[in-house]
């Protein structure tokens, strides 16, 4: 097990400096505005743009200016500093990350929690019409835009503009943790609901046919054949193996989701790193948008990673 977590982590690391550079070479080959144009206001003069090209590293060639970055970076940690405002893209990325992090894992937790207990009973109860309605209500969230459900939240449960009762009292805008839990909780919930609707189902459906086929092999009928409990058969043999495959897009759905939910974000007004690399590519600002990348790129590798080891303890049969 040690020698093969060794292994994946340096794949993962030769991985980030390909995602990286492919984003450095993507962004110099693409038609984009200029940084130093875009920094130097209204009717810059020529040389302007000049000195500004210099002081930002531009007026070298591009694989120059790829080694200055990735020696910062490997060498002190350093994701270089934003070609619009000149502050640390490290300090920027980690002052948005933890609201990033508070939505993504909210609402991971409460998806989970709609999911899994839907899609079980929708495969114990199959058939039924708490199947369909089960089922039904699944179809239907799959099928609505995040964007939308987020608008149609706020204009219903909102504090300011609800037509029915806010399930917030809150202001409604994002605060730290550390500055105040309540306030935190209570701007979350709505997004987290939101995030977790089509999650929600999609983890339902998925769950149940996982399930109905589970409950179909021969162990199971062994186990129930030794006279134990249908609910002890379940939970104990059926469940254990269906929701192996769960686990695989739980942890690609997190790390991307990590990485940044920007229409969530968005729709929300949250601070988060999605919306921050929306801004960077609006602007050009190449460090910004390596940054988040990398972040994100780093979230997906590690949740695969933590998913690969867990398959051990959920499935015997797995070996590393």
């Amino acid at each position: 097990m040690v020698t093969y977590i060794i292994r994946r982590l340096l794949w993962a690391i030769l991985l980030l400096f390909v995602v990286s550079f492919i984003t450095f070479v993507m962004f110099i080959l693409l038609p984009s505005a200029d940084p130093a144009v875009l920094r130097a206001g209204r009717q810059p003069t020529p040389e302007l743009i000049a000195a500004i090209r210099e002081n930002l590293g531009l007026d070298k060639p591009w694989y120059v200016q790829y080694l200055i970055y990735m020696r910062d970076l490997v060498l002190h940690f350093d994701f270089g500093y934003s070609y619009q405002n000149n502050v640390a893209v490290k300090e920027t990325i980690f002052d948005r990350l933890p609201a990033t992090v508070s939505l993504a894992v909210g609402g991971a937790v409460v998806w989970l929690l709609i999911g899994i207990p839907i899609g079980i009973i929708s495969a114990i109860k199959r058939g039924t019409i708490l199947d369909r309605a089960a089922m039904g209500f699944a179809l239907l969230a799959i099928s609505a835009p995040v964007y939308w459900v987020g608008l149609v939240s706020i204009y219903l449960f909102s504090k300011d503009l609800g037509k029915l009762a806010p399930i917030f009292q809150g202001s409604g805008q994002y605060t730290p943790f550390t500055e105040d839990p309540i306030a935190w909780a209570s701007a979350l919930i709505l997004p987290w609901l939101v995030l977790a609707t089509a999650f929600a189902a999609i983890y339902a459906r998925f769950l149940r046919a996982n399930l109905l086929d589970v409950m179909g092999e021969d162990y199971i009928r062994t186990a129930r054949a030794k006279g134990l409990g249908e609910r002890r058969v379940v939970f104990k043999h059926g469940l254990r193996s269906a929701i192996t495959p769960i686990v695989t897009i739980f942890g690609l759905d997190l790390g991307i989701l990590i990485g940044g939910a920007i229409l969530t974000e968005t729709v929300f007004n949250i601070p988060g790193i999605g919306r921050l690399a929306f801004d960077a590519i609006q602007k050009s600002d190449l460090p910004i948008v390596q940054g988040t990348v990398l972040i994100a790129a780093f979230a997906v590798i590690m949740a695969n990673l933590i998913v690969d080891i867990l398959y051990a303890f959920l499935d015997p049969r797995v070996r590393y």
